[in-house]
């Protein structure tokens, strides 16, 4: 006992060990790590009263531990934090939705970090537009006559439809009055405009003969508005943007189409042959086209708007366009995604969401092979079952694509392993199908392998 007596007293005090140079100088701020040096040395005279220790490590090695715990604990009590997405779904709207590319990520560090060209033009020596890079690229890829970009699709409907529909009708499609994430509906979207819903047709059919019927004199507008979200089969009709246009030709109202997830590329080749391209929804002769900027266009969440310039200019003169503008982070990252679509090699190559749709049914499972092949080196129990993603988010109600998981095994029960897994420093985040936990590999980037190889192994041993 009085050899114990005599190390407790040997315990650093608090404030000489936060003077410690690894703790005055490491990453993590004084407050935080003070919270953990006190665990740390109430821990350590625990152990030294209850005799499982006998000797006081020395002070570089209680500072290294407290600094690494602190940093843990820091990384795990953040609101928004890295996880590795085994789910199989491609837009999680629950995990971030799309993940940057490597250039629009640089791009975002480079604009937050520094003093940056947000509203100078450096050859003219005076104030610039934050948008002109935005605008071209667009103009550039879509062949629109005007852009504008706002912080969401909401942002969008709800300022296009102010700009340009206040204190008339809008007529849209009953099939079409989508409810999108939290609870958010078409029809508030369009009262908070000034304007008047006038629903035409019924849930599942819905003809050109409803929108002539319903058109009078305070109609503003015909909004067509794609159902990402959800699907109606069978006995079903509607009016696609083409008809839609002729009428609005013909009786002078202008057309406005919210296509969802905004593909500027092809990606019916992926099997997405429900969704529609921006540039052809221009082509069959919309007057303004609205998408999501965190979708299939794969970047930071944000509503772009395509269309006629007449239209465009006067929701740049709207007040609500100040409300809704852009910040340098979402320009900076929109920027580097769009600079890469002139190319659709390179975009499927560089866009991670592109990247995960195109992956072709034998590279998954190769990946998938060698992921399990090494996971089991490591003493883990898992096997690989042929399974099916789904691109999420909004888009592609009903399709699922062919992929390959992981299945994790061992001695804990499945809802046990995907605890585990879902509260390491950085989360493995699968699904339970079957009472089995999976880890789909297309939503899976290679570069985590080695860490889900090491912590699976752990888990299923």
């Amino acid at each position: 006992m009085h050899k114990n007596e005599d190390l407790l007293r040997q315990i650093p005090q608090v404030d000489k060990l936060m003077q410690h140079d690894i703790i005055a100088n490491c990453a993590v701020y004084r407050h935080e790590v003070i919270e953990v040096v006190r665990d740390v040395l109430t821990e350590l005279r625990k152990e030294l009263k209850t005799g499982n220790i006998c000797n006081i490590p020395d002070e570089d090695e209680i500072a290294k531990k407290a600094v690494e715990l602190a940093s843990k604990r820091v990384q795990t009590r953040k609101g928004v934090r890295r996880v590795i997405n085994g789910t199989g779904v491609i837009l999680h709207s629950n995990l971030g939705r799309a993940c940057l590319s490597k250039a629009a990520a640089e791009a975002v560090v480079e604009a937050a970090s520094s003093y940056s060209t947000l509203e100078y033009d450096v050859e003219k020596g005076a104030r610039g537009n934050r948008t002109d890079c935005i605008e071209k690229y667009l103009k550039d890829i879509t062949d629109c006559e005007s852009a504008l970009v706002v912080n969401n699709n909401a942002a969008a409907v709800l300022l296009i439809l102010s700009a340009i529909a206040d204190g008339g009708n809008v007529l849209v499609s009953r099939g079409e009055l989508v409810e999108i994430g939290g609870g958010f509906r078409v029809p508030d979207i369009i009262s908070q405009c000034g304007c008047f819903l006038k629903e035409v047709g019924t849930t599942n059919k819905t003809r050109i003969a409803d929108y002539e019927k319903a058109l009078d004199k305070d109609t503003k507008a015909l909004l067509k508005v794609h159902t990402s979200n959800f699907k109606v089969v069978g006995f079903t009709e509607s009016v696609s943007i083409n008809e839609l246009v002729d009428i609005g030709k013909d009786k002078k109202i202008p057309v406005i189409e919210d296509i969802g997830s905004g593909a500027l590329v092809d990606v019916h080749r992926y099997g997405l042959s429900d969704e529609p391209l921006a540039k052809e929804s221009l082509k069959s002769g919309a007057d303004i086209v609205s998408f999501s900027g965190d979708k299939l266009l794969g970047g930071l969440q944000c509503g772009i708007i395509l269309g006629s310039e007449k239209y465009i200019a006067k929701m740049k003169k709207h007040p609500l366009y100040r409300a809704f503008r852009v910040d340098k982070i979402t320009i900076a990252a929109l920027e580097a995604t769009l600079r890469v679509y002139k190319d659709p090699r390179a975009a499927e190559r560089d866009i991670p969401v592109l990247t995960m749709l195109s992956l072709t049914e034998d590279t998954i499972k190769s990946r998938a092979e060698k992921l399990s092949d090494d996971i089991k080196k490591s003493g883990g129990t898992v096997e690989v079952i042929e399974t099916r993603s789904v691109a999420g988010g909004g888009a592609v109600p009903g399709l699922e694509l062919k992929s390959y998981a992981i299945v994790a095994a061992g001695k804990e029960n499945t809802d046990k392993m995907e605890e585990l897994l879902r509260n390491q420093h950085v989360p493995i985040i699968g699904r339970i199908e079957n009472d089995r936990l999976l880890l789909d590999v297309r939503t899976i980037f290679e570069e985590d392998f080695e860490y889900i190889i090491s912590v699976v192994a752990e888990v299923t041993k």
